[in-house]
């Protein structure tokens, strides 16, 4: 994800819409994030308290929201 780009918050809350201001990591500003990066991500118009743990931000439409899924046990 860069700056500007449009995301998706998916997940325990109903989905939402937001762009990103901001990348950081260990306080320094990024010009974009990959998945597997430990960053801090600046939402437009997203207060802290709207977010949650096991969140995930996606593109928009790239990861729709699933509630049903079966575990497997591991032996």
């Amino acid at each position: 994800m860069k700056v500007g780009d449009e995301i998706e918050i998916v997940g325990i809350k109903p989905t939402q819409k937001t762009v990103v201001t901001g990348v950081e990591m260990f306080r320094k500003l990024l010009d974009s994030g990959e998945a597997g990066d430990n960053v801090g991500v600046l939402l437009r118009g997203v207060k802290k308290e709207e977010v949650e743990r096991g969140m995930v931000l996606s593109k928009p439409g790239a990861s729709p929201p699933t509630r049903n899924s079966r575990p497997r046990p591991m032996c």
